[in-house]
């Protein structure tokens, strides 16, 4: 029963051995191509995110304004409140 496990695992390795030269052959021919897409990809990934940092920056300011509305008004409520609640002088 060894042996035919053994003569398995040899084919195994030799297969695996031409897979990995194949694949490795590949890799070289497409890694050019690779960069000059991934080139692509990062300069439009830039302007992107360029863009989006733009937009988050006005959110985050129209954010802080409409919580500075909402605070100034909550302290002019609560103002209000003790004023009422405060003991008048007589």
């Amino acid at each position: 029963m060894a042996a035919p496990a053994k003569k398995a695992k040899k084919k195994a390795k030799k297969v695996a051995k031409k897979v990995v030269q194949k694949v490795a052959e590949a890799v070289s021919e497409t890694a050019k191509t690779v960069a000059q897409a991934a080139k692509k990809v990062a300069k439009k990934a830039k302007k992107t995110t360029k863009k989006a940092t733009k937009k988050a920056a006005t959110k985050a300011k129209t954010v802080a304004k409409a919580a500075k509305k909402t605070t100034k008004k909550a302290t002019k409520k609560a103002a209000k409140k003790a004023a009422k609640k405060a003991p008048k002088k007589k």
